[in-house]
C-alpha cells in the first residue's frame, strides 16, 4: 500500500501523527480563546511588521522583495508607514504603488508586470518560511488548477481560537457536530479544528465513497492513522461514512434523532449540499427545527438560505479559503444573507483605490494580507478573485463585542465566466438560475446549471441541466425564459442572448447538475474532452 505514496507525503504524515496527540491533549478553553483574541488585536501592527520582516525582507526567495524594491519601500519605510497609517492604510498606499498580486499572478498563470519589470511568481515561492508542514491540502480548483500547500497544526489552533468564540456566541458549546464534505483536506482540517476546542465531530459523512479505488491511498491511510493517534490523546474521531449527494436522508435522520434526544445537531457543509439535505428532509416530512448549519466554500445566496430556513433549521455563512484559512463568520444580526464579521485578527483586507494601476480589479475587489506567523502563505495584497461589500458597521451582535467590527457581504467571484463565446459575471447567472427559473418552474437553487463542453471540433456546446425531479417541463419554454431573463442584464447580455437563440447554441437537458470533486454545484460547469 505504501509503495504508491510519495516519500514526501510519508514524511509529512509521520510528522503529523507524531505531533497530533500533543495537539489534541491541550484543548482551547473559552478563556484561552478570549485572551488570545485580545492579544492579537492589541499587537496587530507589530505582528504584521514582524511577519513582513521575517517572511519577506529576510527571505531571499520572496517575490515581494522585488515589488517593494520597485516601490522604494525598505523595512524601515514600511515600519514608519504602518505607524502613521495603520496596517490597512499602509497596505492601501502600497497597492497604489504596484505592491499587489492578481489571482492570475498568485496562481502562476501569468507573470507580474510592473512598469518595465517582469516578476515571476508562483504559490510555492510565496510559502511562509516560518510555518510548519503537517497537513497536506489544496484549494478546490473551482477556478482552475488547484493550489497545493501544507498546513501547520499551529495554524489550525489559530483558526480554532476564532471558531471557538463564534460557537460560543451562537450557543454552540453543547452542539453535536458533524461534517459532510468530500474526502480531503477541508474535512480533515475541520475535524481537527473542532477537536482542538473540545468539540470533536460525532459524525463524519463523506460525499464520496472513501473505499472507492479512485480515492488516493494517502486519504485512506491518513484517516485511519489520524483516528488511531487521536485515541491516544483521548479524543475519539469517527470514521467517515459514505452519504452521497443524491441520498442525504441518512443525515436528516441523524439530525432528527439528535433533536428528539434533546441535543442540537450541527452540520458543516456547502450551501448547495445543505439545500439538497433540507429539501430531502422536507419532502420526507422531517422537521429540522432547531438544527444548525455552517455553510462554506460557495456563495450563501438568499435563495439557498431560504430553502434551509424553510426546513426549520438555522444557518450561518463562513468565508474560508484554503490558502488563507477562515476570513469571516456570519453576523448574528445580519443585513444580507451572507453578512459576515471579518476576522481581522487573522487577516488584513483592503479594496483597491479607484486609481489602482491594474485594470483587472473591479470595484469591491478584495486584497488579502496575512497577519499570523503560522499562516501557510505570506499574502501581501493578494486577490483570490473575489469581490464584496466591505465596511465597518455597528450591529447588536456578540461577535462585534469581541472586536470584529468590520463586515463583508455579497461575496462573489469577479472572474469572468465565458460560455458560447460570450462573457458575463457570476452574479448575473446566479440571479437567473437561483431566482428566475425556480420562480417559473419550481425546484431549488441547485436544480439548474449551465454546462459548457469544449468539443473536439473546437465548437462550444452549451447545455442547461434541469434536475429530473422537477417533473414534466417544456424544455423549450425553460430555454426561452432563461434567454429572456439573461438578456435583461447589463452590457452585452442582450447580444449574448440573441447569439445563443439564433445559433440554437443553448440546449436544455433533463439530468442532475454536475457537482465538482469538492461537492460544489457551480453555476457554470466546464467539461473538457478526454485526452487522446
Amino acid at each position: 500500500m505504501y509503495s504508491s505514496i510519495p516519500l514526501s507525503d510519508l514524511v509529512i504524515g509521520a510528522r503529523f501523527l507524531w505531533r497530533l496527540p500533543g495537539f489534541l491533549r491541550h484543548p482551547i478553553t473559552l478563556e484561552d480563546a478570549r485572551a488570545a483574541l485580545r492579544r492579537r488585536l492589541e499587537w496587530r501592527e507589530l505582528d504584521f511588521l514582524a511577519m513582513a520582516r521575517r517572511a519577506i525582507y529576510e527571505h531571499p526567495g520572496s517575490p515581494y522583495r522585488q515589488f517593494l524594491a520597485l516601490a522604494g519601500c525598505e523595512y524601515g519605510d514600511l515600519e514608519r508607514l504602518v505607524r502613521r497609517e495603520g496596517v490597512e492604510g499602509a497596505l492601501s498606499v502600497l497597492s497604489g504603488q504596484g505592491v499587489y498580486l492578481t489571482v492570475e499572478e498568485f496562481k502562476g498563470r501569468r507573470p507580474a508586470v510592473r512598469g518595465s519589470a517582469t516578476i515571476a511568481v508562483d504559490p510555492q515561492r510565496l510559502r511562509n518560511p516560518q510555518a510548519g508542514a503537517h497537513v497536506p491540502a489544496s484549494s478546490g480548483g473551482s477556478r482552475g488548477v488547484a493550489t497545493p500547500t501544507v498546513i501547520d497544526l499551529a495554524f489550525i489552533r489559530d483558526r480554532a481560537v476564532d471558531t471557538r468564540l463564534v460557537f460560543d456566541a451562537r450557543g454552540g458549546a453543547e452542539w453535536r457536530n458533524a461534517i459532510w464534505k468530500v474526502p480531503g483536506s477541508t474535512a480533515t482540517l475541520r475535524a481537527l479544528e473542532f477537536s482542538v476546542f473540545g468539540a470533536p465531530p460525532v459524525r463524519w459523512f463523506s460525499q464520496v465513497d472513501p473505499a472507492a479505488p479512485e480515492i488516493a491511498p494517502r486519504y485512506r491511510w491518513s484517516v485511519r492513522a489520524m483516528r488511531g493517534a487521536s485515541l491516544l490523546a483521548g479524543v475519539s474521531l469517527p470514521c467517515p461514512r459514505y452519504v452521497p449527494l443524491e441520498d442525504s436522508l441518512p443525515i436528516a435522520r441523524w439530525m432528527v434523532e439528535m433533536l428528539r434526544g434533546g441535543f442540537t445537531p450541527h452540520l458543516y457543509t456547502t450551501p448547495s449540499s445543505a439545500v439538497r439535505l433540507c429539501r430531502a428532509a422536507s419532502e420526507a416530512s422531517m422537521d429540522l427545527r432547531g438544527a444548525q448549519f455552517t455553510m462554506a466554500s460557495e456563495p450563501t445566496t438568499a435563495a439557498r438560505l431560504a430553502v434551509v430556513r424553510e426546513s426549520g433549521a438555522t444557518a450561518q455563512a463562513c468565508y474560508s479559503i484554503v490558502e488563507s484559512g477562515h476570513i469571516g463568520y456570519g453576523c448574528l444580526a445580519p443585513e444580507a444573507p451572507d453578512d459576515m464579521h471579518l476576522l481581522h485578527d487573522l487577516h488584513a483586507i483592503i479594496q483597491p483605490r479607484k486609481e489602482a494601476a491594474d485594470p483587472h480589479f473591479p470595484p469591491g475587489a478584495l486584497l488579502m494580507s496575512s497577519l499570523r506567523p503560522t499562516a501557510p502563505f505570506m499574502l501581501l495584497n493578494v486577490s483570490m478573485g473575489d469581490q464584496a461589500v466591505l465596511a465597518p458597521r455597528r450591529c447588536d451582535c456578540p461577535l462585534a463585542r469581541l472586536g470584529w467590527t468590520t463586515h463583508l457581504h455579497t461575496i462573489r467571484s469577479y472572474e469572468k465566466l465565458t460560455a458560447g463565446g460570450m462573457t458575463f459575471l457570476d452574479t448575473d447567472v446566479i440571479r437567473v438560475l437561483e431566482e428566475v427559473l425556480p420562480a417559473h418552474f419550481g425546484g431549488a437553487p441547485t436544480d439548474y446549471q449551465l454546462v459548457e463542453q469544449d468539443g473536439g471540433d473546437g465548437r462550444p456546446r452549451l447545455r442547461m441541466l434541469v434536475h429530473p425531479d422537477l417533473g414534466p417541463l417544456d424544455t423549450e419554454r425553460v430555454r426561452e425564459v432563461f434567454l429572456a431573463a439573461i438578456s435583461r442584464g447589463p452590457g452585452g447580455h442582450q447580444v449574448m442572448a440573441l447569439l445563443w437563440r439564433d445559433a440554437h447554441l443553448l440546449q436544455v437537458e433533463r439530468r442532475a447538475p454536475v457537482p465538482t470533486a469538492a461537492g460544489k454545484i457551480l453555476h457554470l460547469h466546464l467539461e473538457r474532452p478526454a485526452p487522446d
